[in-house]
């Protein structure tokens, strides 16, 4: 095998591939990607960092390859899709620079606490003042962590060294991985409130952008300090700035910004204010990192010689031909079930249950499972969940998984069961294929009967006469078209649950007025990607 790397990667982290006779290595570094065009065609494996965009233009001349290692946990510059297209595999570093942005983080709080910046740069300077730098202890102080992930986790063990009290706020961590840390869960508007400092680990997507924004900032402790290791825009930065400027945050750490590097304005004011703390994306950038993240990928390479499992696969396996022919329509109801269970299941799942009926419990299940359990959990962490990996990031969250199987069946031919048990309760989705169409058959204990759509709306209230009525009349003033109503109940006057497709998205003052115009139990939006789970 040869294997191309185009940018700077530890020597003695790719020992695993020097030690191996199967393979040749090349270090072609800072290639214009004219040159690179030209030879990559030769080689069956790529190692990258951030330096090397591995996008459609560089695919196309990539006649041999069959594995792109990126060295690190980001793929952003990874045309996944393009080369999933081609059959080309991604792996990735997710575990290898986990200390290291941990111990960042407590670096960077430490500094701020003891005012470390400032006082090196007055002492530098000829100066002798002590008063001025006079810091504050992190002992008996409240940290609020809002993501209890791989980072997250570590940042808690370290916290309570310190003897700080600490309290954390992250969904999809089950009550047992936080009491094993020592931590409290709690909601994110409890941190807000009480927290003597937060700090953010969590990945950037559509649930985390502003994730603290100007109305968190009002509602939380004057002095608070805000520490961000994780991503730049999950934490508004105009609103950063505004309680900076206005003395409510009494100082920040920031490693991540929303440009890297900066050029706005508004930027550079937040990179330039007196009291915060600020690092150029130092998160990952220490020599045991940079050598465990070479060290991983190198491995990754020798499994795929070797014919075994990737651990850190960031597109789908190959599944046997002849059972894909089966599982294909199911993979695409499972998908489609498992990310709609997890929008309205209460946080903190402990337990996922797939249950299995008819005549599809006589065929191995396990690709439905890891699936179904992928979509649950690809809203929760920085590294992509996918049928590979999704049964060891669930195990790291503390999360079982349960597969029962059984060839009775009773009203379908084949049902596909999803239960999340929760501290506050289970939740239950069960749907089939009909005519070739995946339909969602039963929530709870309520028969229904409707295909996923993008946007929903599920509603449960006590059946009353004119209810049904006014839902559509309040979307309708809101400019909000129904596709579809599916209606299901208990008993004549007893509870009801509605599920709407609709045309557009109900903005969360709509759901507010519909909760209090119905005296609405239960009303959560629903967005589906309407995907399906690739092989």
């Amino acid at each position: 095998m040869k294997v191309l790397i185009t940018d700077e990667i530890s020597q003695e982290g790719l020992q695993p591939l020097l030690d191996d006779p199967r393979i040749e290595i090349e270090v072609r570094l800072g290639l214009a990607p004219e040159e690179l065009y030209r030879i990559v065609g030769r080689f069956d494996a790529l190692i990258t960092r951030s330096g090397t965009t591995v996008d459609e233009a560089l695919l196309e001349h990539c006649r041999n390859l069959k594995i792109v290692a990126r060295a690190g946990v980001g793929i952003d510059n990874v045309d996944v899709d393009a080369a999933s297209s081609r059959g080309i595999i991604v792996v990735n570093a997710p575990y290898g620079n986990v200390n290291s942005a941990a111990e960042h983080t407590m670096a960077v709080m430490l500094s701020l606490c003891r005012n470390v910046p400032v006082a090196n740069t007055s002492l530098k300077q000829g100066e002798w003042q002590r008063a001025p730098f006079t810091g504050c202890e992190l002992k008996d102080k409240t940290l609020g962590i809002i993501g209890l992930g791989k980072v997250g986790g570590r940042v808690a063990l370290r916290a309570k060294a310190f003897e700080m009290n600490v309290i954390a706020c992250d969904p999809y961590i089950s009550p047992k991985r936080a009491e094993d840390l020592g931590v409290k869960l709690v909601s994110k508007e409890d941190i807000v409130r009480y927290a003597d400092i937060i700090t953010l680990h969590c990945p950037r997507n559509e649930e985390t952008i502003d994730m603290l924004n100007a109305r968190h900032f009002d509602a939380m402790k004057d002095g608070v300090i805000i520490v961000n290791v994780a991503r730049g825009e999950i934490v508004n930065e105009a609103a950063m700035l505004a309680a900076m400027q206005s003395g409510k945050v009494r100082g920040a750490a920031f490693d991540v910004f929303s440009e890297e590097p900066p050029r706005s304005d508004l930027v550079k004011q937040l990179i330039a204010h007196p009291r915060m703390i600020v690092t150029p994306h130092l998160g990952a950038n220490t020599f045991e990192a940079q050598k465990n993240v070479a060290v991983d990928v190198s491995k990754e390479i020798v499994r795929y010689l070797d014919g075994q499992p990737l651990d850190s696969a960031v597109n789908i396996p190959r599944f046997d031909a002849d059972l894909m022919q089966v599982m294909q329509p199911f993979l695409s109801l499972i998908q489609q079930m498992g990310e709609f269970i997890v929008q309205l299941a209460p946080a903190n799942p402990s337990k996922v249950t797939f249950s299995y009926n008819g005549k599809l419990a006589r065929y191995d299940c396990a690709p439905l499972t890891v699936c179904g359990l992928a979509s649950l959990l690809n809203r929760s962490t920085e590294q992509d969940v996918n049928m590979v990996n999704s049964q060891l990031i669930a195990e790291q969250m503390g999360i079982s998984v349960e597969t029962v199987c059984s060839t009775e069946a009773e009203s379908f031919s084949n049902l596909i069961t999803i239960t999340m048990t929760t501290p506050a309760g289970k939740r239950t989705v069960a749907g089939t294929i009909f005519e070739g169409i995946p339909k969602i058959v039963k929530m709870r204990d309520f028969n229904t009967d409707f295909q996923p759509e993008e946007h929903m709306l599920v509603i449960s209230y006590a059946d009353k006469p004119g209810l049904i009525g006014k839902i559509g009349t309040i979307l309708g003033e809101a400019g909000i078209n129904i596709g579809s109503m599916n209606l299901g109940r208990r008993a004549k006057s007893g509870e009801a649950m509605v599920v709407l497709s609709l045309d557009t998205p109900a903005p969360a003052e709509v759901l507010e007025q519909l909760a209090t115009s119905i005296d609405a139990a239960f009303i959560r939006s629903i967005h589906m990607e309407n995907g399906i789970c690739d092989n």
